[in-house]
């Protein structure tokens, strides 16, 4: 077939291991003030990820322009010097670097004929596409069901380049001299956040008391930064049962080695009273105790600390649906000269903390859905229901201020020198009462922020001593024991800290050019003309956006409805139209699955009849790990979500697998965490697709597959990313066709196909065993038998023979040990240590890569790693094949974690070894080497 359009890079090849790593490191705590720090959402692609698929989807392939570029080494030449923009491209520390974005937009604006083209998202969630499209100097468009989404859309692309190159317009000393980009707005955001919280304080204050510290700390008064409190139920035992008593998951305050401080509770039988005091340091016994707190078993089972009765589930839910699920102070966290300084409660501080009576708090009833709201089954039915009275009226209070602020920021506007027009922002205004209605929107967002830390969902960290906030997982789960922060503090959790957060956050936005953001849904809305889509859909059934923003969608439609009236009109964010397969409210799996697969296709459709066909567009889907571990690359979500898009008229062309999850996640695997995401490239399906059979689809794998995989390979493709880099080629052939029909006329499904290709994928790392030396191919048989487990010699001998040696061959090559009628493949500690290549008279690929997996396990990239692999020489590409085939097998067979990534590493790093053992040189033929630079 002749192409009618050129190819682009991400197409043929990306330096994915680069995308990957710099994936990885932006997810990582403490890199500094990122845009996704503006507001909480839900599983968001990482901005270098998303830059570098924008930057590959839009560049041509060299091997498109075979005038410029006519024999293969001029295009592997010309492509390295692209994955070298992309390598600088996604560095965290360039995301601001001008000359390295403008590197990048020169090459875009190059192979888009000078004209840099609209990218529209329709799934714009937490705004990371769209931004980057910005960054990258394209126009940028987004829409989204969810108002919250849209508010954080028009946030981070639509209003930075409204006041780019501002200076800011409060009064008195400015920070700097220059300001560029939107550092003016950030700067007026800090200074009215100040003045909002000096207004707070003058009227709530008096709530937020300081502590009196014991003589232990040096007495005076400390400046609280958390109130610790446990839950607390009528005790089950009858001669106790108007007693109140916790029910703690801990009473650990701080686990700090040498600061370790921990609640013990003191009880009085007779008085029927318990009291708490602070302990600190302690034995290994009482901190393991303090640990326990009163849990006696999964779940809401506590002890009671009276009686010792056992405190059961059932107890806790009648004792909160009637109303007496009460709390208890526990301890006052207060900040002082040296650090942290933990007291026990005192009736004032209590007492205090009960007296507040908020004006308002949300009424918006929360999901029943146990997944992922624990709460409403504890008496919390409202999201009002899970702050305390002195957390709403705080934050009640923070946001009534915004109306007073947007008067004075647009009266200062004025005197700054800003146009006195009353356009407001929502009608894309510019003068200063549309400059304070966005100083303001941020503004919001720092409140909204305290309510993620300030709620009674969230837990005390006695690791690092802070609250932690709600959302450290998408979902609300039941506390028994939180932190209450100090709001009106200098602390985690407090509004001040909060609005200067967020002013850093607007400082790393680079709005290169306009943005726009709207509510709609993905299936009718309209794009711009010649529009290119890079979008992030729903996930199946991993996530509840809409729900989930419903906890912040209260607060934020109290400041913010007068700003934008259309987009806060409603009273909740949409729940009906949001595609998710949510059976709990689409009457069960398979309806669900259905409205999904529907709504997707739908909105599929949408972008693919109004989108250009010189550019593919790419669409992400994230696993769960779960996902992956019950089902592999054929799961149901995954499947669906590609049954989809091929209904909608897309051929999938290519699969890039993005690990932009933290691999230490705080959910465990087995959950909705996203593990992984996949990037689909996809192109129009041709009008002359035809229909074939089965048998002529599985004769296409079989032809083109192996090809395909082994471009994957040398490309460096990681062995652990290989199933799903291996479904964009299959699902290309698979797709191109109008229909595949089974044996019964039947039209295949896109889960039978999966399953082919990942067939046809086993069949090929099966099949490079053909290509080994005999003794290492009686290594991989024994090895995928028996691990480094022994076995019989007789098993052996015959499994040797069928290979054409005999186990002693194995033996002498130091592969195996073989005494006492058994035999066992050696460890690769157990390898000699002074093996060298050169001068082994029975060498194989089966030992060249133990060694220079060993090497590589001590050294990682290094000169040694690099000298072993440049001294194998001509069986490095079989060496790779080997740690290929080996993967698979602990992978997949062995269930052997372990070992597969000792394979895997080696296989990430092969690029960087390869280069480095090619500067390596035998200055004397006697292999005394140097490294050429």
């Amino acid at each position: 077939m002749t192409l009618t359009y050129k190819k682009k890079l991400i197409e043929v090849a990306i330096p994915l291991e680069a995308i990957n790593a710099a994936a990885g490191y932006e997810k990582m705590p403490g890199i500094g003030p990122h845009p996704r720090g503006l507001h909480q959402y839900w599983a968001r692609r990482p901005l270098s990820a998303s830059r570098a698929i924008l930057f590959a989807q839009l560049v041509d392939d060299p091997s498109s322009h075979p005038d410029k570029f006519p024999t293969d080494e001029a295009v592997e030449t010309e492509r390295k010097r692209l994955f070298q923009i992309i390598e600088e491209l996604v560095k965290w520390e360039n995301s601001t670097n001008d000359e390295v974005l403008q590197r990048a937009r020169a090459e875009i604006r190059a192979s888009c004929g000078e004209e840099l083209p609209p990218v529209y998202d329709p799934f714009s969630g937490g705004g990371s596409i769209p931004m980057e499209a910005q960054r990258l100097g394209l126009p940028a468009y987004g829409s989204d069901l969810n108002p919250l989404a849209v508010m954080i859309g028009k946030a981070m692309i639509e209003i930075p380049p409204k006041f780019k190159d501002m200076d800011p317009v409060h009064p008195g000393l400015k920070d700097r001299n220059h300001y560029r980009h939107v550092e003016g707005l950030a700067e007026d955001v800090k200074y009215y956040g100040e003045w909002m919280h000096r207004k707070a304080w003058e009227s709530v204050g008096h709530f937020y008391p300081n502590v009196e510290l014991p003589n232990e700390y040096g007495g005076g008064n400390g400046t609280v930064i958390a109130w610790v409190w446990a839950r607390t139920v009528p005790s089950p035992d009858p001669a106790f049962s108007d007693v109140p008593v916790p029910i703690a998951s801990s009473f650990l305050l701080s686990s700090k080695k040498g600061q370790e401080a921990w609640v013990e509770p003191m009880v009085d039988k007779l008085t029927k009273k318990i009291t708490y005091r602070v302990r600190h340091q302690g034995t290994k016994e009482e901190i393991a105790k303090a640990k326990e707190g009163t849990k006696a078993g999964r779940g809401a089972s506590f002890r009671c600390l009276l009686s010792d009765t056992a405190i059961t589930s059932d107890h806790v839910i009648t004792a909160a649906k009637s109303g007496a699920l009460g709390q208890a102070l526990i301890a006052i966290v207060a900040e002082r000269k040296g650090g942290r300084a933990y007291v026990a409660p005192n009736e004032r501080h209590e007492s205090t903390a009960l007296s507040a009576e908020p004006h308002w708090r949300p009424t918006q009833l929360q999901p029943r859905n146990p997944r992922w709201f624990s709460t409403p089954a504890y008496g919390m039915e409202t999201f009002g229901d899970l702050f305390t009275d002195r957390q709403a009226l705080t934050l009640s209070t923070l946001s009534d201020l915004l109306d007073e602020v947007r008067t004075n920021i647009e009266a200062d506007a004025v005197e700054a020198g800003f146009l006195a027009d009353s356009t407001p922002l929502r009608d894309q205004g510019r003068g200063a009462k549309a400059y304070a209605e966005a100083v303001s929107v941020y503004l919001q967002f720092a409140i909204d922020r305290c309510a993620d830390f300030s709620n009674t969902a969230v837990r005390w960290n006695p690791s690092n001593q802070k609250v932690m906030n709600l959302f450290a997982r998408q979902a609300i789960p039941m506390t028994w024991d939180y932190g209450e922060a100090n709001i009106l503090g200098d602390v985690v959790g407090g509004f001040r800290p909060a609005a200067t957060f967020i002013s850093k956050c607007i400082q790393t936005l680079v709005p290169y050019s306009d943005g726009y953001l709207r509510s709609h849904d993905a299936q009718t809305v309209r794009f711009p003309k010649n529009a290119v889509v890079s979008t992030d859909p729903p996930y199946y059934d991993n996530i509840g956006y809409a729900d989930l923003s419903d906890f912040f969608f209260a607060w934020t439609r109290r400041g913010l409805k007068e700003v934008y009236p259309e987009i806060f009109s409603v009273l909740a964010t949409p729940k009906s139209e949001e595609l998710v397969a949510t059976p709990y409210r689409h009457g069960g799996v398979q309806s669900a699955e259905k409205f999904f697969l529907n709504g997707m296709r739908e909105a599929i459709r949408n972008f693919c009849s109004q989108t250009r066909s010189d550019i593919p567009a790419t669409i992400y889907y994230a696993f769960k790990q779960s996902e992956i571990e019950k089902e592999g690359i054929s799961s149901t979500g995954w499947a669906t979500f590609l049954q989809a898009v091929l209904e909608a008229g897309y051929s999938v062309v290519g699969t890039w697998p993005i690990r932009s999850e933290q691999t230490y996640r705080m959910v465990a695997a087995g959950t909705n965490a996203l593990a992984n995401s996949v990037v689909l490239v996809c192109r129009k399906k041709e009008d002359t697709a035809e229909t074939i059979t089965r048998a002529e689809f599985i004769r296409a794998l079989k032809r083109e597959l192996p090809p395909a995989i082994s471009e994957l390979q040398a490309a460096n493709v990681s062995p652990a990313d290989m199933p799903q880099s291996a479904i964009g080629p299959g699902m290309g052939i698979f797709s191109r066709y109008k229909a595949v029909l089974e044996s019964d006329d039947s039209q295949m499904s896109v889960k039978t196909a999966l399953q082919l290709v990942n067939a046809e994928l086993d069949d090929f790392l099966g099949g490079i065993q053909g290509e080994f030396d005999p003794d290492t191919r009686f290594a991989i048989s024994w090895f995928e038998q028996n691990g480094m487990g022994k076995g019989d010699y007789g098993v052996a001998d015959n499994l040797a023979r069928a290979r054409g040696i005999a186990v002693e061959s194995v033996k002498h090559a130091g592969i195996v040990e073989s005494q006492a009628g058994k035999v066992r493949i050696l460890r690769r500690n157990e390898l000699d240590p002074s093996w060298e290549p050169q001068t082994d008279t029975h060498l194989t690929i089966w030992e060249c890569l133990q060694y220079l997996v060993r090497a590589h396990e001590k050294d990682g990239i290094s000169y040694n790693t690099a000298l072993l692999l440049r001294k194998i020489d001509d069986k490095a590409e079989a060496v790779k094949d080997l740690a290929y085939c080996l993967y698979d097998i602990c992978a997949n067979k062995r269930q052997d974690a372990k070992e597969a990534t000792a394979y895997n590493a080696l296989i990430a790093d092969w690029t960087e070894l390869t280069r480095q053992a090619a500067m390596i040189h035998d200055i004397r033929g006697t292999g005394q080497t140097s490294m050429d630079f």
